[in-house]
């Protein structure tokens, strides 16, 4: 009834002629008139729920019905069902008036349909939407929210994780632009001025109106025009009355033709404009000596102290102005609250400091010492921050203070700059605190020796359990004085391991090497007694430090003693190789000498720890070092053949060939039918020039152990000397035994290619081919012969062929590439690249060659991709480093080098290069580093390096020679 009542007025103000008068009424309900007259009312008659707040749900006026009226103007113009809305683009179902009220209505009205009910969900859509939201239902909101927060929270790492995996995975498959570029961006930095200079300006697209706008010219009158007008004297007598207030014909002062002071005034004559522009320069020299000088001619700025004041204004710290008054409030509330605080003294004094102002620092770090005068720290501050003199009476007031502290000690005897004042200091310091080992340290470096050795003795007496003094002590010491200081420092400390030590090397040291021993060994036995566990990594770099000092037989003494501790035996050979690796690597070589000597004891059989140690001597050893050891592993592995050659190469490098021969002799005897013992010693006669001693042993080689490669040392040594006849029979021969070997036929087709008979090595090829298709050298001598004879078509069709029967095979799709290069067809070669890189994409031959078949601009971007695709291949890697050889990058070209060599060198052509590179841009030594480090390696492969080494003219040549060989031949066409 009330809500009916209150609707009843509004009805008759919407529709009856008194709606002015209802809105009236309701206006001045709510406003009332602003009159003087009325408001003395209102104060007379003040209400005393005026100024309170509503109550809650109050609505002005309900009761009376004065709610206000709502009229057409204010919902705007009534609509038909079937009228266009307002939105232009609004889907179908939604483009009338009609639909949209339709579709509000369906949204007020509850689907309570079985069809939309769930036994488990229940209904759809919530069944209380259209009910009054209260607080209860607000407050269950916010429970509800605060559980699916936590809940959310507990899945949170998981989400986040995968999430961040997500993107990771989504920028490394789709990268930015900015990201694709950060590799350029950083060469950036390497690109020097005139290179900057040099790059083309950006063409300007826009037309030839936009890019040349036509400014406004401003031409400046000359003064011969004015000087020209002024004699003749042409004066205006009729004025525009529309310009009669403006131009150079005013009749105000200032015009030119003013009867005022102005360039026409009587007896002025002509105008001089040099004279003008004299006075203006005048002026201003005037007006700037007023600002620089002063009357006396003395400045009245002063640069430097100008530049100095403000120094000192400015704070030399990196924080703001208003960060430091909130710390200096904050400090200054700790010292109050709590004044006995040190940190807080210090703190304030540090940040004065920073600030710049050193004397209210000093100031408050003196208060400090007044409030916390047994704090170490604050006294030490404050010596710090006082002057020379004032840091001494600062310091001498601490110690009266704290006469046990050290720090201040030492602190008053860096304050002496006087040597004789320093010992003084610090014996006084002595004398209240003789327990220091830190004072007696700093006291002892300022004597001399013997001196020291006498305040040392003392310094054992009051700190027995220091090792440092005991130990120093015993370095100053004779030996019979320092053995007795090291027993007394054993019975003193007896868990330190450093005084046992230093014992043995004492020992060492004085010639008493046999006692060493002995001493390590009892130092194991009295530590453990003593409960001290023996770590075995430990010992291990006390015996390196020992190395690194000389003391090599207590450094082999302490290997021996703890090397097999804590270690399994299964575990113990694998281990001490690794011990051995890390003492090479850092350089304690007696160590892994020891290592080693102590693994072959234990393993004397053992082939591969022989060869471990063979070869590290041969690294870091001696060539008599090295003999002995292959003297003792053949003794122990007679089947070893390597060991043998290691021993009989030695020797022959050596030039002691007849030991080398009565080895090689030897390891027949226990190796009677070993092909490499066999040509070891074919090898050894032919490089000393005994050919007919090398011509018989493969004959007795041939007849006891005819293997192929027997054969083909023999086939190889009769063609170097000259004899082809014999070559070609021992040749025939070895293929009726062994046809399926290829080298056989490759040395019958060269050995007809050299004789010219180029159709006998076709079908030597040929034959060898229908036994071995899969020999890529075959296939590429075939198609070189055929090339040299200009049958190009049939070398294509060679090659085609071999790729059908070889898939995936690098060195067939490389040399094709090459072919079609030499015969000039670079798109065809291009083409063939393509394929090659797509069937065989991590072969670093074709990656390495692709590089330098592309034009200059674009073989960065290809190296980047083949080191991307074969990242650890030398040939890719050496691509690169004669990419930046071409470009001049000579420290990026030597690294890249240097890298090729280490990663693989056993090729040839990474050092040939190098080498090259080097006689064009590095120094004498330079040049005979890589020659030395190339004669160690002994490369065996590369294409280059292998044309050279096993041409027949260069079959007695040295690594060093064929090297030179090799880079000569060289040309710099990348």
């Amino acid at each position: 009834m009330a809500s009916s009542a209150a609707k009843q007025p509004q009805k008759g103000a919407a529709k009856g002629p008194a709606a002015p008068a209802g809105g009236a009424a309701a206006a001045g309900a709510a406003m009332p008139l602003a009159s003087p007259l009325m408001g003395g009312i209102n104060n007379k008659k003040k209400k005393p729920f005026l100024g309170m707040p509503a109550p809650l749900g109050y609505v002005p006026g309900l009761g009376r019905g004065a709610t206000g009226f709502t009229t057409r103007s204010d919902i705007g113009p009534a609509r038909d069902a079937n009228d266009p809305v307002d939105d232009r683009h609004a889907p179908p179902g939604k483009r009338t008036v009609g639909d949209q009220m339709k579709k509000n209505q369906d949204d007020d009205d509850e689907d309570l349909n079985d069809t939309n009910y769930d036994e488990f969900n229940g209904y759809a859509g919530s069944l209380f939407s259209s009910g009054p939201y209260e607080k209860d239902d607000e407050e269950a909101d916010a429970i509800y929210a605060a559980l699916d927060k936590r809940m959310d929270e507990r899945r949170k790492e998981r989400r986040e994780l995968r999430e961040k995996e997500e993107i990771e995975k989504y920028r490394m498959e789709r990268p930015k632009i900015q990201q694709q570029f950060s590799d350029l961006k950083r060469k950036l930095s390497e690109v020097s001025e005139e290179e900057w200079l040099s790059i083309p300006d950006v063409g300007d697209a826009r037309n030839k109106r936009q890019r040349n706008p036509r400014y406004e010219k401003l031409t400046p009158v000359p003064d011969s025009f004015f000087a020209k007008h002024l004699q003749t004297g042409d004066n205006h007598t009729s004025v525009d009355p529309l310009q009669q207030f403006g131009g150079l014909n005013t009749p105000f002062p200032g015009g030119l033709n003013t009867p005022y002071p102005g360039g026409m005034t009587p007896g002025a004559g002509e105008l001089d404009m040099r004279k003008i522009g004299q006075a203006r320069n005048t002026l201003m020299d005037m007006r700037l000596s007023q600002v620089s000088d002063s009357v006396s001619g003395q400045t009245v700025v002063d640069p430097k102290g100008y530049l100095t004041d403000l120094n000192s204004m400015i704070p030399t710290h990196g924080g703001d102005i208003s960060d430091i008054k909130k710390a200096r409030l904050l400090l200054k509330s700790v010292r109050e609250t709590n004044p006995h605080h040190p940190p807080a003294w210090i703190a304030s004094a540090r940040l004065e400091e920073v600030t710049g102002k050193l004397q209210v620092a000093r100031n408050l770090i003196m208060k400090g010492t007044e409030m916390c005068p047994k704090s170490e720290d604050v006294w030490l501050e404050a010596a710090r921050l006082q002057p020379g003199d004032t840091a001494k009476a600062v310091v001498a007031q601490a110690v009266r203070h704290l006469p046990q502290s050290v720090r201040i000690y030492i602190r008053a005897a860096e304050l002496e700059t006087d040597i004789r004042a320093k010992k003084r200091v610090l014996r006084k310091a002595l004398e209240n605190v003789s327990k220091s080992v830190r004072l007696w340290k700093t006291a002892v470096e300022l004597e001399e020796p013997e001196d020291a050795r006498i305040m040392l003795s003392r310094a054992v007496e009051c700190c027995p359990t220091s090792v440092e003094l005991w130990l120093a002590l015993a370095r100053l010491e004779t030996y019979e004085n320092a053995r007795r200081v090291l027993n007394k420092a054993r019975e003193n400390i007896p868990t330190d391991r450093h005084i046992w030590i230093t014992a043995a090397k004492l020992e060492e040291a004085n010639g008493n090497t046999q006692m060493v021993e002995k001493i390590i060994d009892r130092a194991i036995t009295s530590l453990r007694a003593n409960g001290v566990e023996i770590n075995r990594e430990q010992w291990i770099q006390d015996a390196e430090e020992c190395d690194k000092a000389g003391s090599v037989a207590t450094c082999q003494a302490v290997i021996r003693a703890v090397i097999g501790i804590g270690i399994e035996e299964e575990d113990c050979k694998h281990t001490w190789m690794e011990d051995a690796e890390s003492c090479v690597s850092h350089g304690a070589l007696e160590c892994a000498r020891a290592i080693y000597a102590h693994a072959l004891q234990v393993f004397p059989s053992k082939k591969s720890v022989w060869l471990r140690a063979a070869y590290f001597e041969k690294s870091h050893g001696t060539r008599e070092s090295l003999e002995a050891l292959l003297q003792r592993a053949v003794a122990h592995c007679p089947k070893a053949e390597v060991l043998w050659l290691m021993g009989a190469k030695s020797k022959w490098l050596a030039g002691d060939v007849p030991a080398a021969r009565s080895i090689l002799a030897l390891a027949f005897q226990a190796n009677p039918n070993s092909e490499e013992i066999w040509l070891a010693a074919v090898k050894l006669e032919s490089e000393n020039n005994e050919y007919e001693r090398a011509r018989r042993l493969l004959a007795k080689a041939r007849s006891s152990a005819a293997t192929a490669r027997v054969f083909m040392k023999s086939i190889k040594l009769e063609w170097v000397l000259g004899n082809i006849d014999a070559a070609q029979e021992l040749c025939t021969e070895a293929l009726r035994l062994y046809e399926n070997f290829p080298k056989l036929w490759m040395m019958k087709g060269q050995i007809e290619e050299q004789s010219e008979n180029m159709d006998l090595a076709r079908e030597a090829y040929n034959q060898g081919l229908k036994k071995c298709p899969h020999s890529m050298p075959l296939w590429l001598l075939l198609s070189r012969l055929e090339e040299r004879v200009g049958q190009l078509t049939r070398a294509r069709a060679i090659l085609e062929k071999s790729r059908l029967k070889n898939p995936q095979a690098p060195e067939l799709w490389l040399e094709s590439v090459r072919l079609e290069y030499r015969a000039g067809l670079k798109n065809i070669s291009n083409t063939l690249m393509a394929k090659a890189l797509q069937e065989c994409p991590n072969s670093g031959v074709l990656w390495a060659e692709a590089v330098f078949l592309e034009a200059r601009p674009q073989r960065k971007t290809k190296s980047v991709d083949a080191l991307k695709k074969c990242e650890h291949d030398p040939h890719v890697l050496l691509a690169v480093a004669k990419l930046f050889w071409s470009e001049r990058k000579i420290t990026k070209a030597r690294e890249w080098f240097l890298r090729t060599v280490k990663i693989e060198p056993d090729l040839g052509d990474a050092w040939a290069f190098f080498y090259k590179f080097e006689l064009q841009h590095g120094t004498e030594e330079q040049q005979e580093e890589v020659k030395k480090r190339c004669e160690n390696a002994e490369p065996r492969h590369g294409e280059l390096w292998c044309a050279e080494s096993k041409h027949i003219l260069n079959w007695q040549k040295k690594i060093g020679e064929i090297l030179v060989l090799v880079a000569a031949k060289l040309k710099n066409t990348f």
